[in-house]
């Protein structure tokens, strides 16, 4: 389940502070199986179940870098969107996230400074209205003008 969340660019002259975008995902083993493959982080917290029930979190979990690659689909495809650049990004990680819930991802611009084209924002994931990640990102913005 993904949002059919609006694609494109808001460029920097059309972006202003309070402005925010989101996205929902149900996490699913798939997506954790895939990101195992891709990432090499073959952690069995993620991928085994037996393991995981003797952890502290009592079952297995996404990856952090999973849920936070949420926060990477949303300002590379709705704010700023197409055409940014990532500088940074803090994270902090608050909850698990586990198979089968559904994220929401949001980011909020939180400043601005239009000459360089840099755009700071809030970013948080949240599984049913609790906050499970937390983080600040710093963007370059795409351009609408063309000298």
């Amino acid at each position: 389940m993904l949002d059919n969340a609006p694609r494109g660019t808001i460029v920097i002259e059309d972006i202003e502070i309070g402005m925010v975008r989101s996205l929902r995902k149900e996490v699913t083993d798939r997506d954790i199986e895939l990101f195992a493959e891709v990432s090499t982080d073959r952690n069995p917290v993620h991928l085994d179940e037996s393991y995981a029930q003797d952890t502290i979190f009592g079952g297995r979990i996404a990856h952090g870098m999973l849920t936070a690659g949420l926060i990477s689909a949303v300002i590379g495809e709705q704010l700023p969107g197409h055409g940014t650049v990532y500088m940074g990004q803090s994270l902090k990680f608050l909850a698990p996230v586990r198979p089968g819930d559904v994220v929401l991802a949001e980011v909020e611009v939180i400043d601005i400074d239009y000459p360089k084209r840099r755009v700071r924002m809030e970013t948080r994931c949240l599984v049913d209205g609790k906050k499970v990640l937390l983080g600040e990102a710093t963007v370059l913005a795409p351009s609408g003008k063309f000298d």
